[in-house]
């Protein structure tokens, strides 16, 4: 079996280090929509180094290293078909406001293999220490089509009900033509999210948009209408990717305030409201 759960549970972590500069972040800050009006204060948080606040979530791509998807197929115990994997859900713990330069030492593992029947779900965790201590810690859930069936655990199924009433705010966001394309020199190459050919391939028309590019601008979205763009708010960010988003769409980013958390849901506008990210929590002070 190409996912070998007991071999990808017991392998040893596998640490390393990333560093990055302010040029990643505003990179990163770009590759999720900022600075569309160039000389707006708010924008200028992110794009203009003298002024700069990280986002959180860009620790899904400090250091440049392959991401959650990419970095858990490398890890012993997982040999499949990237054209069969799918990213489905992201969770991140901030420990600390992150630095606009750093370095820091990563510790990634798998911590579960949930057999769904028709697929294997992988989680990855990494976690990420700076001088002065932890900084992040992530989940990346890896969804492997056609490898479960082995009689392994389920693992969770409890979702949370979804919002009710009408959204405290509700936000539209335009994908541009090119966003995937800028947004991989972050770091993800998949080639999914750029070659029509490999997309085909994969089961789509054509090449979709970075499920972790979508994160990022929807939890941009949350900050700059919710938090009083304040990114040293956020303490935890967490989604379910439920459907793919593809360049040139427009997403349509609904928020509930809660007790120290955002809901938020997000769907493709031409595609009849499709559900593009559910089960999604900010946490903040």
């Amino acid at each position: 079996m190409p996912v070998d759960a007991a071999k990808a549970l017991t392998a040893p972590p596998r640490t390393g280090t990333v560093s990055w500069t302010a040029s990643d972040v505003l990179l990163y800050h770009l590759g999720i929509g900022s600075g569309r009006s160039a000389t707006d204060p708010g924008e200028l948080r992110y794009t203009l180094e003298s002024r700069l606040h990280v986002l959180p979530s860009f620790a899904t791509v400090a250091g440049g290293g392959p991401p959650g998807v990419i970095g858990g197929l490398s890890m012993p115990g997982v040999d499949v078909d990237l054209a069969h994997v799918l990213h489905g859900g992201q969770s991140l713990t901030v420990h600390r406001p992150l630095p606009a330069e750093g370095t820091a030492t990563t510790t990634d593992r798998i911590v579960a293999v949930h057999d769904k029947g028709r697929a294997a779900v992988l989680v990855l965790r990494t976690e990420a220490t700076g001088t002065d201590g932890p900084l992040w810690s992530c989940d990346a859930e890896i969804y492997v089509r056609g490898e479960g069936g082995w009689g392994g655990d389920r693992g969770p199924s409890v979702r949370r009900e979804p919002p009710t009433g009408p959204p405290d705010r509700t936000l539209d966001l335009a994908v541009r033509e090119e966003q995937a394309l800028l947004y991989r020199l972050t770091g993800d190459r998949n080639p999914l999210h750029a070659d029509p050919e490999f997309a085909s391939r994969a089961g789509f028309d054509r090449p979709v948009l970075h499920g972790l590019c979508t994160y990022g601008m929807t939890l941009k979205a949350v900050v700059d209408t919710l938090l009083d763009g304040d990114v040293i708010r956020v303490r935890s960010y967490a989604t379910r990717f439920a459907g793919v988003v593809y360049p040139g769409e427009t997403l349509r980013v609904r928020m509930w305030r809660g007790d120290g958390e955002v809901r938020v849901t997000v769907s493709a506008v031409e595609r009849g409201h499709a559900p593009v990210l559910t089960d999604t929590t900010v946490g903040h002070s």
